[in-house]
């Protein structure tokens, strides 16, 4: 068996005691957290330091150890029923056989299960924690950053507008691929390089993150439809739910025939001002589809450069809430990490007639009502997250004015404005007369 590289080394080798820590993390032994950098053992890693605090044990100094290394080569006699050599190389399968054999007595509840606290040690980061089993990641150099088109977008409707997007595309030289998007137009995978491999008639799948990017494109006589049936505010909703950051709509303009639509153009222009200063999205105005097109093009290169240097791992979006204080811009902190979700996980994650909890169902309850938005909805939700909940605060209440003023003092958004007696008398309203809510 290979022996263990020391870890440490003279100052101004080629080697050095970060040169292991990428090996470590790759065989699950110490797992990497925060920026600036904090490295800890994993539970293997701790296993596999308790074994070599024996094998220590066995040898006084560092001429037991060269000792124990040498009979270990020459002869391959072990001492004690301890392995004189331990291989950082082998297969996961080959150290719990390993273990296995060297401790036939004891069973894996004798191991800690936790990460030791304060064993942490900081430096330049090497790569991507791994926080759970299912964790990889994408290296700079090993993928590609891809556009991905809806197939709404290049098929039905107005046919000459959707040929013109893609040759346009075309002609730009933008990679994309068309594809069914369960929530917005456009988007960005990182796509892993593969290579085709001997023996096999087609070249593997790569595995593909999503960027923090998706935008939604809206003419204004979508628009305008789109506001009149209600899919407008849901179509927001779902793109803040959707995982993503940095949600955008792309807003063409009709010129002379926003005129003739079925609202004047003064609505259609206040939800346009509405979606940017109260929902806060990114809201890029075009003229025509070729300026859409010329903006998806300029957004593709910005997001080559953006991601060149850049290490991309997997996170699953249940365990979003760990992310939240620590979330990641890369322009900002010129961070060379970033988290992303898988594409298989935000596709399936966005469909829109799944099964729904009564959290969701009752969520979109709320948002029929007129003046109440996804921040208001999800203020309600954090107090009362079920119908039921909300009707038994009702009836907890000593009249008519204390319920119509429940929901007034709650607050909501990154300002923690009140709801207001306004919106907490039209929900209740609602509640009683109609049944809005059951």
């Amino acid at each position: 068996m290979a022996t263990v590289k020391r870890c440490i080394m003279d100052l101004g080798s080629k080697y050095t005691a970060w040169s292991s820590v990428s090996t470590l993390i790759q065989k699950n032994l110490v797992m990497k957290t925060h920026n600036p950098a904090r490295f800890s053992l994993t539970e293997d890693g701790l296993a596999l330091g308790g074994r070599l605090e024996s094998l220590e044990g066995t040898k006084d100094g560092p001429e037991g150890d060269r000792e124990a290394r040498s009979e270990g080569d020459e002869e391959g006699e072990e001492e004690e029923g301890v392995a004189a050599v331990v291989d950082l190389t082998a297969s996961d399968d080959d150290e719990e056989k390993e273990e296995d054999r060297l401790h036939p007595t004891e069973t894996c509840a004798a191991q800690p299960r936790s990460v030791v606290p304060g064993m942490f040690f900081s430096g330049k980061p090497q790569n991507v924690p791994s926080r759970n089993p299912n964790s990889w990641s994408l290296l700079p150099g090993s993928y590609e950053i891809i556009l991905c088109v809806d197939f709404i977008e290049t098929t039905g409707g107005s046919k000459h507008c959707k040929q013109e997007l893609v040759k346009e595309l075309q002609r730009n030289g933008v990679s994309f691929d068309v594809r069914k998007l369960n929530v917005g137009d456009f988007l960005w995978v990182a796509r892993e390089k593969v290579s085709p491999v001997p023996g096999q008639l087609r070249t593997p799948v790569g595995r593909e993150l999503v960027l923090d990017y998706i935008i939604e494109r809206k003419r204004m006589d979508d628009l305008c439809g789109s506001i009149i049936d209600g899919r407008f505010r849901e179509q927001k909703f779902r793109l803040k739910r959707c995982g993503l950051r940095k949600p955008c709509y792309l807003v063409e303009e009709c010129g002379k025939a926003a005129s003739h639509l079925s609202l004047p153009e003064t609505t259609l222009q206040q939800a346009i001002i509405n979606t940017q200063v109260i929902d806060r999205f990114f809201v890029k105005r075009v003229q025509d589809v070729r300026e859409s097109v010329a903006y998806l093009t300029v957004m593709t290169r910005y997001l080559n450069k953006l991601y060149q240097n850049c290490t991309l791992t997997c996170r699953s979006r249940e365990l979003e809430g760990d992310g939240e204080d620590e979330e990641e811009e890369v322009e900002e902190r010129g961070s060379p990490s970033c988290s992303l979700i898988s594409f298989a996980e935000f596709n399936h994650g966005a469909i829109k007639n799944k099964c729904q909890t009564v959290k969701e169902v009752f969520a979109r309850q709320l948002m029929q009502v007129s003046g109440l938005s996804g921040d208001k909805a999800a203020a309600i939700l954090e107090l009362y997250s079920t119908p039921l909940s909300l009707l038994t605060a009702y009836e907890r209440c000593a009249g008519e004015t204390e319920k119509e003023k429940l929901l007034s003092s709650i607050r909501y958004g990154k300002l923690k404005r009140n709801l207001g007696p306004a919106l907490s008398r039209t929900v209740y309203q609602l509640y009683c007369t109609q049944g809005a809510l059951t």
